[in-house]
C-alpha cells in the first residue's frame, strides 16, 4: 500500500519529515523517500528499506538536509518522491494508490504527443511519474490533479510540494485517508495516518473529503477543490492495515477492533475454552474485545519477537513470508500445554500462515484451537489498493474451496499452484454463485467454511459477519468499500 507525509513550516522541518514519515512504516516495506525544499531547490533521497528500518537509512539525510517544507513516503512499490519540471513549474510529488489502467494511460500519453517515460526493472513505469504526466495535461496544478483523478481507474492520493505550498489531494472516492494537522504559529502538515504528526507537535485539524484538494501554507490551508459526493473508504483499514492509534472518518482503529471482537464474542456465547489469544499484531485488539465481552481470560501463547523481525508479508516469496511468520512467533510452552484457545486474527487470506500457526500451537501441546476471523471470508482480490501481494483470486483460500465444492477439475492444482490459474479459470464461477457463498445464511457458505476448517486443521472456525463488521466500524455503510468480501463496486 504505502503512506505519505508532508509539512510546510516557518522553521526547518527536516526532523518533522523524518519522524512523520517513519510513523508510516507499517504501510510499506520496500522503499522510503524524503524530499525537502530550500532556497537552493529540492534535496531528495530514496533508500531501499526491505531489510532495514526507515530510520536507520535516513540518518545522514537528517543531518545534511535543510528546508522549511518537504514530503516523505513509504512505499511497497515505486521509488518516490519524484521531482518534476513542467509548465506549472518545478515540484516534488509522492503518491499512494493503484492504477489498473496504467498501460492504457501510458500508451495514450505516448501517442498523443511523443511523451516518453523512464522504465524501471522489467519495463514497469513508475506510478508517480505517470501521475505527474497526467497532472501536466492540466492548465494548472489543480486542474491537472483533477484530470489525473478522473483518468485513473483505481485510486490515487497525493502530496505535491511546489513554490505555492503543499498541495494535498485525496483520491476520488476517498479509498485512502489524508489527514491535516497544524502546529500553532508554525506550520501545517498532511499525513496518511492521523497519529503520525502527534509526537512531532502537530494537532489534528481535519480529514480531507473524497477528491478534495487543499493547499497548505505555513500559516494555514485553503480548499482549492471541494470534496466529491461519493465515498468508498477501505474498511480493511480498520480491520487490518491501519495502526491502532489511527483515526479514519472519526473512528479510532483500536476502538473499532475492540467493538468488533466484542460482537464476535456475542455470537459465540457458551464456548468452553481456557483462553482467548490474538495473532500479533493486528489480531490482538480484536481478541481483547472478544476476551472482555466473553469474560474468558486473555493470554499470549505466542509472543512476537519484535527486535529484529519485519512484517511477515515483506518478502516477495510466499515461502519466505511463511518462514518469517513462524520464526518471529516464540511459544510460551507452560501456557500452551493442555489448554484450549480461541485464536483471533484480523483475516484469513491464503490460509497458509494461520494453518501453520495453529499446527505450531498443537505441536507445542495445545488441546484445542478455535479460530475466529475478524472479518468475513475474503472472496475477491482488492483492485483499488495494493494491500495484498495476491496476483490471483485463486490464491484466496475461499476461492480454492469454492472451486472444489463446485466440482471443478482444477481444484487440486489450485492448492498446489494457485498463481498458475489464468483469468478464465478465475472467473468461471458465476457471480450469483459467489454471492451465495458470501452470504452467511446459506448452505453454500456453511459448506465453504467447513471445508476451510478441515483443510486448515482447526477445531472450529467462524468468520465475522459483514453487517456486524460495518456496525463496529461506526461509519455509514454507504461510505465503506466492501469489495473484497462481497464483490460490490
Amino acid at each position: 500500500m504505502g503512506g505519505i507525509f508532508g509539512v510546510v513550516s516557518k522553521n526547518d522541518c527536516v526532523m518533522d519529515i523524518f519522524f512523520g514519515t517513519d510513523y508510516h512504516s507499517h504501510l510499506g516495506t520496500k522503499r522510503g523517500g524524503m524530499c525537502v525544499k530550500s532556497a537552493g531547490g529540492y534535496e531528495r533521497a530514496i533508500h531501499n528499506i526491505q531489510n532495514a528500518a526507515f530510520r536507520s537509512k535516513f540518518e545522514d539525510e537528517v543531518e545534511s538536509m535543510h528546508g522549511t517544507s518537504g514530503i516523505g513516503s513509504i512505499s511497497d512499490s515505486d521509488p518516490q518522491p519524484l521531482t518534476v519540471r513542467s509548465h506549472s513549474g518545478e515540484y516534488a510529488l509522492s503518491t499512494v494508490g493503484r492504477i489498473n489502467n496504467k498501460e492504457e494511460l501510458v500508451q495514450e500519453l505516448i501517442d498523443s504527443g511523443g511523451r516518453q517515460f523512464m522504465s524501471m526493472n522489467g519495463g514497469e513505469i513508475n506510478n508517480t511519474e505517470l501521475v505527474a504526466a497526467l497532472i501536466s495535461e492540466g492548465k494548472d496544478i489543480v486542474e491537472g490533479i483533477r484530470h489525473a483523478q478522473d483518468k485513473i481507474d483505481g485510486s490515487m492520493t497525493l502530496l505535491l510540494l511546489s513554490d505555492e505550498g503543499l498541495y494535498a489531494a485525496r483520491d476520488k472516492y476517498g479509498r485512502t485517508p489524508l489527514i491535516l494537522g497544524e502546529k500553532e504559529g508554525e506550520g501545517c502538515c498532511a499525513a496518511s495516518e492521523s497519529f503520525a504528526f502527534i509526537n512531532v507537535g502537530y494537532t489534528y485539524k481535519r480529514e480531507l473529503g473524497p477528491g478534495e484538494i487543499a493547499l497548505l501554507h505555513d500559516d494555514g490551508e485553503e480548499t482549492l477543490a471541494g470534496p466529491l459526493d461519493k465515498m468508498r473508504i477501505c474498511t480493511f483499514l480498520w480491520t487490518y492495515f491501519g495502526y491502532t492509534t489511527s483515526i479514519y472518518e472519526g473512528r479510532n482503529v483500536e476502538m473499532m477492533r475492540n467493538a468488533n471482537g466484542a460482537s464476535m464474542a456475542a455470537r459465540d456465547w457458551g464456548l468452553d475454552v481456557d483462553y482467548v489469544a490474538g495473532v500479533p499484531d493486528s489480531g490482538v485488539a480484536h481478541a481483547l474485545g472478544y476476551a472482555n465481552a466473553s469474560r474468558i481470560p486473555y493470554a499470549r501463547p505466542l509472543i512476537k519477537y519484535t527486535p529484529t523481525w519485519p512484517r511477515s508479508f515483506m518478502p516477495q516469496s510466499q515461502r519466505a513470508r511463511n518462514r518469517i511468520a513462524k520464526m518471529k512467533l516464540v511459544p510460551v510452552f507452560q501456557l500452551i500445554k493442555d489448554k484450549s484457545f480461541v485464536l483471533v486474527d484480523d483475516s484469513i487470506v491464503r490460509g497458509t500462515q494461520m494453518a501453520e500457526t495453529v499446527a505450531y500451537l498443537i505441536d507445542n501441546g495445545a488441546k484445542e484451537i478455535h479460530v475466529r476471523s475478524a472479518c468475513p471470508p475474503i472472496m475477491y482480490g482488492c483492485k483499488y489498493l495494493n494491500f495484498s501481494r495476491s496476483v490471483s483470486d485463486m490464491e484466496l483460500i475461499s476461492r480454492r474451496c469454492i472451486r472444489e465444492l463446485e466440482g471443478l477439475d482444477e481444484a487440486g492444482a489450485a492448492a498446489a499452484n494457485p498463481a498458475g490459474f489464468d483469468s478464465e479459470q478465475q472467473s468461471d464461477i458465476a457471480e450469483d454463485i459467489l454471492a451465495e457463498y458470501a452470504d452467511p445464511s446459506t448452505e453454500r457458505h456453511k459448506n465453504m467454511v467447513e471445508l476451510i476448517r478441515q483443510k486448515m486443521g482447526f477445531d472450529s472456525l467462524k468468520y465475522q459477519e459483514l453487517s456486524s463488521l460495518l456496525e463496529a466500524t461506526g461509519v455509514e455503510p454507504c461510505k465503506l468499500c466492501t469489495y473484497c468480501w462481497d464483490g460490490k463496486e
